[in-house]
């Protein structure tokens, strides 16, 4: 690794150049890289409710729908307006009363219940289907434009509108998201670093691997908005502690008088990598622990955000030695008196007196695992932004006007006999909170002759092997009685006809709420034990890695336990990302004052020495890294109108800060208590001597320390 320093400090123009060139491809592959606003479509492709949306598409050539209500107009001029839909691209058929029955028919001769299906008062009421899926490109312009047609007297409520809103808010936002945390971040290194420059340079070197990391997503075909909106702000939160360990450890090699700049650049470089090894090895793991989820938004997330590290470390290593040297003179110029706080006092009170921060541990841990395991969740998408959207003034209206705030989407067999396709639908109807179910013969009923019927009608609802028939619901989504009413209508559905599917924005999402409720214990699992073995390995011990977990669980238990005392419920995203992404960040908070630790004890010093000098000269590391996620992730938090991303940002803002407390008071706690069993269980403690109180000759630590 010292070779590698040298050759970096040699060649750091050169580095410099390509680094800048590479930005070219990267803003390209950026730009290129499609964004996906629909949750919904990381479902796995091979559960019901993803089969019959495939159907749907294949046989009828419909994705996305739309409800589209209409104000103040008289039946001829709804008509037009219809027809003007119809002209739209992407729109594959409307469906509106002169669908069912001819505009000529006089209105005496139609059923009331027809009638009422489509009007409520002044309102009236279309089925738009989409020649795309819900969240394809093709179907969000077509809500623009049909938006744009109907005017003020138009309002569009669907999931694809709902897509094409948030796609629309989440664009305007993401920028500010980048600036406010650049921003903040500066502030708190302009402050708590020995430079007013360094965190300009810190930004530029971790600003080029964001967007290396943004640009190679273009491999990935298609990031979601939650992950392009958090990349770059969870990157920079991440891996800012490798900056400032590498400017850390080039200050302490600059006071070797025998060493010019570029040799104690080489010795920094070196000291770094194999400082920020393990911690970056189990932030990457914590992330990838999210590709095990079925619902492979996770994948999404863990994928983009374990390549975010991969990119920080190289940048740090390459990038970031390159920058510090090249305006070296400028960040001399703009040295500043360093204000970090002393951790002397608080070391030797927290060492004298362990077993109270002992006790603290447990106290804290019951609430905390209480509430934990009893903070509220919500599934309903809507709730994650501003109920002022255009698609949320839509929903209240349709559920005011129509008494609907859903629709479902049944498939069944188009030879099925019609006796039973009425009988099944009129148990449909007896199911709780069912508004009515509309098919192709229950539309007419028995008084209105097949003549009448307009025949491009058949083939909007009727392919060679499917019928649809469409189910409209007063609940609303992912709310318990729709999720019952889900189940009571599939029960019937089976008794006619076995294959039949229930498809919509409620079957889907309770699919979600049924596969995230397993993905949540599995990835938790899969996290922990990926970094108890990566922390057994780098630290060569048994007993540190379920001490360093424990530590970081129990804030992480606080940090999730709040929301229940406070009343707060979490979009459902956030509850099963947040524990790996704070076990994975934070832990190496843990890690570095431990290899600080089990420095000393290897020099000779006894415990409390050991665990006081780990702590007091660890902790200003870790406060500035600590603070700087905080800051990187708080400012997202208060400023964004997306509930996903407002809540994961806060919980690692919070979390951050949590973690860096229980590593302050609670961790050197369970050094000094554990600390035989510590030493008998892991290599490196005691020299190899034997005695463990003197270094020996020539004694070097096991693993190297830049913290000071």
């Amino acid at each position: 690794m010292l070779k590698l320093g040298e050759a970096i400090t040699r060649k750091r123009k050169l580095i410099l150049v390509v680094a800048v060139l590479l930005l070219i491809p990267s803003v390209l592959g950026m730009i290129a890289t499609r964004i996906n606003y629909d949750v919904l479509s990381y479902l796995p492709d091979d559960i019901q409710t993803i089969k019959g949306q495939d159907i749907l598409l294949d046989d009828f050539g419909k994705g996305g729908f739309a409800m589209v209500m209409v104000d103040g107009m008289d039946q001829k001029d709804v008509s037009a307006l219809k027809s003007k839909f119809e002209d739209v691209d992407h729109v594959d058929s409307v469906i509106w009363y002169d669908s069912i029955v001819d505009s000529s028919v006089p209105l005496e001769m139609v059923p009331g219940d027809v009638y009422k299906k489509f009007n409520s008062g002044d309102t009236t009421l279309m089925a738009v289907f989409f020649d795309e899926g819900t969240s394809a490109d093709g179907s969000l312009e077509a809500v623009a434009k049909i938006r744009q047609i109907g005017g003020k007297q138009c309002f569009v409520s669907s999931m694809t509108a709902f897509v094409e809103d948030l796609k629309e808010l989440a664009e305007k936002e993401e920028p500010i998201y980048v600036g406010l945390a650049v921003l903040l971040c500066c502030i708190i290194l302009a402050i708590f670093m020995d430079s007013w420059m360094i965190p300009v340079v810190f930004m530029a070197g971790i600003g080029m691997a964001i967007l290396y990391n943004l640009g190679s997503n273009f491999f990935l075909g298609q990031v979601s908005y939650i992950t392009k909106a958090l990349s770059a702000v969870l990157q920079l939160g991440v891996t800012m502690d490798y900056s400032i360990f590498l400017w850390h450890s080039y200050e302490e090699q600059r006071q070797d008088p025998s060493k010019d700049k570029e040799a104690a650049m080489a010795q920094a470089v070196a000291n770094t990598f194999t400082s920020i090894t393990g911690s970056s090895i189990t932030t990457v793991a914590g992330f990838l622990a999210m590709c095990f989820m079925t619902f492979t938004l996770g994948k999404d997330l863990g994928i983009v955000m374990a390549k975010g590290v991969i990119f920080g470390v190289l940048g740090c290593i390459t990038i970031l030695p390159s920058l510090i040297l090249t305006f070296e003179k400028l960040i001399e110029k703009t040295h500043h008196k360093n204000i970090t706080p002393k951790f002397d006092r608080l070391s030797a009170k927290i060492t004298k007196k362990p077993g109270i921060f002992a006790v603290i541990f447990i106290v804290l841990l019951v609430p905390a695992l209480f509430g934990y395991t009893h903070t509220s969740v919500y599934y309903n998408l809507d709730k994650s932004v501003p109920q002022t959207l255009p698609f949320a003034v839509a929903n209240e209206k349709l559920g005011d006007e129509f008494d609907m705030n859903t629709t479902h989407m049944l498939l069944v067999d188009a030879d099925m006999d019609k006796k039973d396709v009425d009988d099944m639908m009129s148990d449909i109807d007896k199911v709780d909170g069912v508004k009515y179910t509309m098919g192709l013969e229950s539309a007419l009923g028995p008084a209105i002759p097949d003549e009448i019927l307009p025949g491009e009608v058949g083939s909007i609802v009727k392919s060679d092997d499917y019928q649809l028939l469409i189910i409209s619901s007063k609940y609303k989504v992912a709310s318990d009685k729709v999720n019952k009413q889900i189940d009571e209508i599939n029960q019937v559905v089976k008794q006619y006809d076995n294959k039949g599917m229930l498809i919509g924005e409620a079957p889907c999402t309770k699919d979600l709420i049924d596969i995230t409720d397993r993905d949540f214990k599995v990835v938790s699992a899969i996290s922990i034990l990926a970094i108890l073995l990566i922390i057994a390995f780098v630290l060569r011990s048994v007993s540190l890695p379920i001490i360093l977990v424990a530590v970081i669980e129990l804030a992480i238990f606080i940090n999730m336990g709040i929301p229940y005392f406070t009343g707060t419920e979490l979009p459902f995203i956030a509850s099963i990302c947040i524990g790996t992404i704070q076990l994975g960040s934070t832990v190496d908070y843990a890690i570095l004052m431990t290899t600080r630790y089990k420095r000393e004890r290897f020099f000779g010093n006894d415990k409390r020495t050991s665990v006081r000098i780990a702590h007091s000269m660890s902790m200003p590391s870790i406060m500035v890294s600590a603070l700087g996620f905080f800051a990187a992730t708080f400012g997202v938090a208060i400023y964004s109108d997306i509930d996903i991303i407002s809540s994961l940002c806060t919980l690692m803002a919070r979390g951050a800060v949590i973690s860096m407390l229980v590593v302050m008071f609670i961790l050197p706690s369970m050094f000094m208590l554990f600390d035989k069993l510590i030493c008998k269980t892991s290599k490196g403690f005691i020299n190899k001597d034997g005695n463990g109180n003197t270094g020996g000759k020539g004694a070097i630590p096991p693993i190297m320390d830049t913290a000071e």
